[in-house]
């Protein structure tokens, strides 16, 4: 299976409420798996949603984070 790629779309244009891991990271500057360990030990800078057993990130917290206006 080819792995899926994404087009970053700046955090000020983002109109999605959550974001999947990967673009999550991106936006955060870390690695995916720091996230996951944020999920799994429920900490972090961003809490994670569990949305049908996957792992979303809020995109208002992700701005907050980053200092990003909303």
């Amino acid at each position: 299976m080819a792995a899926k790629t994404f087009q970053p779309i700046p955090l000020e244009r983002e109109k999605r409420a959550a974001l999947p891991t990967n673009e999550a990271a991106y936006h955060l500057n870390r690695a995916e798996q720091t996230l996951r360990m944020w999920a799994i030990k429920n900490d972090g800078a961003v809490k994670c949603l569990r949305v049908n057993g996957r792992l979303q990130w809020p995109v208002s917290q992700i701005k907050a984070v980053m200092g990003v206006a909303p």
